[in-house]
């Protein structure tokens, strides 16, 4: 499978899907990457803030499952499909990006404040903040601080209006990264 034509294939046919902000699914991603990529982080930083959500593409949940309650694991699913063919510190970035929530929360008390309504809704259904075993547990993680920094552009990555690159230039940088 050539994995890059099918993240583009997902974007596509899926990213047209709200998720709880002002911004379709597609367009928060982007917009994540597009952060980081102003932030002059790494490539593989850049690329892991591209797929964070990338579950959510695959998955076609309704959109207001995290309002009934239902937690869809959208970072174990993406980062278990893309796996085979990125690195493991982009994984890490994507699975790790839900749990860098809580660990914020449990350890920055005011950063629970900064989120989105719709993340401190999800937030609830992702378990809420870490326990002090949970943020240990969580430190020892070889690319924790490579998921905060996704989790942080996550978190910018909500604007109504922003110009940013399409997802063919993302998916340029994210390239050189497949079977590696």
């Amino acid at each position: 499978m050539d994995i890059i034509q099918f993240i583009k294939q997902q974007f596509e046919d899926n990213g047209h899907v709200a998720y709880g902000e002002d911004i379709s699914m597609g367009e928060h991603m982007l917009q994540s990457a597009y952060y980081a990529e102003q932030k002059n982080s790494s490539d593989a930083i850049i690329t892991a803030a591209l797929l964070h959500d990338f579950g959510h593409l695959i998955l076609e949940l309704p959109e207001d499952i995290t309002e009934k309650g239902i937690d869809g694991y959208h970072e174990d699913i993406g980062a278990k499909f893309l796996a085979p063919y990125f690195p493991k510190q982009i994984i890490d970035g994507i699975a790790l990006h839900v749990q860098a929530k809580r660990y914020l929360c449990a350890v920055k008390p005011k950063y629970h404040g900064q989120l989105s309504q719709a993340s401190k809704n999800t937030l609830t259904v992702q378990g809420g903040p870490m326990d002090a075993q949970e943020v240990i547990a969580f430190e020892l993680e070889p690319f924790y601080k490579e998921a905060l920094q996704v989790r942080l552009f996550d978190d910018l990555g909500k604007e109504a209006a922003l110009t940013h690159p399409d997802v063919d230039y993302y998916l340029s940088i994210a390239k050189q990264f497949v079977g590696k």
